[in-house]
C-alpha cells in the first residue's frame, strides 16, 4: 500500500510532521546570525537560540568547514559565510519573473537616476531581491536580502493592495510595528491607505520606514493577488509632489513593460528590449 493513497492522507501527514532537530538548529544559526549584522562569539549564540553550547559547537564548527560560516582570526566569533551567499544568489538567477525583470529594471535606474528596489513578500515583511543604486550623491543605504514590515514600505502597500481588506489583517499581525513617527500603526489607517493605492494603481510612503526616505511602488503583474514590487526610492530632500508623479508615471510604463515581458513564452533578450525603448 502506497504511503500516501489520497488527500487526506498526505494532510495526516503533515500535521503529524516533526523538524529534524539538527537541520532545525542549523537554520536557525543562519538566520540568527543574518539578523544580528555581524560575528558573534560561541556564547552569544548559545544565548540568543537557547542551544547548549556542548551541542552548539559542534554544528558551528561543521557549518565553518562547509563554508556556510565564517570565524574570525580569533576563531570563536562567528559570522555567515561565503558559501550562503553562493546559494542565496542562486535564487535571484533561476527565479523567472526576476530574471524578466532585469532590464526593466536597468531602464528604470538609467531614466531616473534614483535607488530601484525590486521586492517579494515574505509572511509580513518585503524582501529585497534586486536593487538598482542611485547615481545621486545624496542616496539611501538599502541592501539586497534586507527586511522591512510591509505595512510600513511603498513595495509592501502596492503589494498588499492587491489583496483584500481581510486577508490584508490575516497576513499582518496588529499592533503594527512603529517604524518612525509616519508609520502607519493601525490596520485602519493603513486600510484607507490601500484603498487610495488601488484607486491611483500606485502606492507611496514618505518617512514611514526611514526618515528621510520616500519611496513610490507598484506592484508587478506576474500573478493575483501579487507577491512582487517594484519601487523608487528617494531621499525627501529631492522627493516633490511633481516628482512624485512623474516618477509614479515611470513606475506604471514599467509595470505595462513587464507585463509584456511575462506574457512572452521567454525572455527578450537586453539588448533587444533596450533598443526597442529608444
Amino acid at each position: 500500500m502506497a504511503a500516501f493513497d489520497d488527500a487526506s492522507g498526505e494532510k495526516a501527514s503533515a500535521s503529524r510532521f516533526r523538524p529534524v532537530k539538527s537541520a532545525d538548529r542549523v537554520l536557525a544559526i543562519l538566520e540568527w546570525l543574518a539578523a544580528q549584522g555581524g560575528r558573534q562569539s560561541l556564547s552569544e549564540i548559545s544565548r540568543g537560540l537557547g542551544i547548549p553550547v556542548s551541542s552548539l559547537h559542534a554544528i558551528l564548527r561543521t557549518m565553518e568547514r562547509r563554508g556556510w560560516l565564517e570565524a574570525d582570526e580569533t576563531g570563536i566569533r562567528f559570522g555567515i559565510g561565503v558559501e550562503a551567499l553562493r546559494v542565496g544568489s542562486s535564487y535571484a538567477r533561476t527565479d523567472d519573473v526576476l530574471v524578466r525583470a532585469e532590464p526593466v529594471l536597468d531602464w528604470l535606474s538609467e531614466e531616473t537616476g534614483e535607488t530601484v528596489h525590486y521586492g517579494r513578500l515574505e509572511g509580513a515583511h518585503i524582501v529585497y531581491l534586486a536593487k538598482r543604486e542611485s547615481r545621486h550623491p545624496l542616496r539611501i543605504y538599502s541592501a539586497i536580502g534586507r527586511r522591512i514590515p510591509a505595512h510600513a514600505a511603498a513595495l509592501g502597500k502596492a503589494i498588499l493592495a492587491g489583496h483584500s481588506d481581510a486577508e490584508v489583517r490575516s497576513i499582518l499581525t496588529a499592533p503594527l510595528l512603529t517604524l518612525t513617527k509616519r508609520t502607519r500603526t493601525s490596520i485602519e489607517a493603513l486600510s484607507k491607505d490601500l484603498a487610495r493605492t488601488r484607486r491611483i494603481g500606485y502606492a507611496t510612503e514618505t518617512e514611514e520606514s526611514d526618515q528621510g526616505l520616500g519611496c513610490v511602488a507598484v506592484a508587478v503583474p506576474d500573478r493575483l493577488p501579487p507577491r512582487d514590487a517594484i519601487s523608487l526610492a528617494v531621499p525627501t530632500a529631492r522627493l516633490s509632489a511633481a516628482r512624485t508623479r512623474e516618477l509614479a508615471e515611470l513606475l506604471l510604463r514599467a509595470q505595462q513593460m513587464l507585463a509584456e515581458r511575462l506574457a512572452s513564452p521567454r525572455p527578450s533578450t537586453d539588448s533587444g528590449f533596450l533598443r526597442d525603448l529608444e
